[in-house]
């Protein structure tokens, strides 16, 4: 499945400019230290956190997207850093728990 695809089906709100990716799991935090050790590449990313320090992070491991749930906003310098370095910023107003619901449902889970 793609991002694009994934934007469809569950009504995700693209806020970057990115190319879309295949998605091959689901990592769920709010710490960027735990995207780093244990998110993979190709995961979809989901937190609440909207600081800057998640492009870097996103970068680093590589993840096709991230999502911020819970309709969190998210600042205009994380979304024009995401689309300097491709990386899709996706939001939803639907809290974690049951974004990661309608994702197991559509197949997806831990990679």
């Amino acid at each position: 499945m793609t991002i694009n695809e994934l934007v469809e089906k569950i009504g995700l709100r693209s806020l970057s400019e990115f190319e879309d990716r295949e998605v091959h799991g689901v990592f769920v935090s709010d710490m960027v230290s735990d995207v780093m050790a244990g998110a993979k590449s190709g995961d979809l990313w989901l937190t609440v956190q909207t600081h800057k320090s998640i492009v870097p992070a996103a970068n680093l491991v590589d993840v096709s997207a991230v999502i911020i749930t819970s309709g969190k906003q998210v600042p205009q310098e994380t979304i024009d850093l995401a689309s300097k370095f491709n990386i899709a910023i996706l939001s939803i107003e639907l809290p974690t728990f049951e974004l990661v619901g309608k994702l197991y449902g559509l197949g997806l889970g831990a990679a």
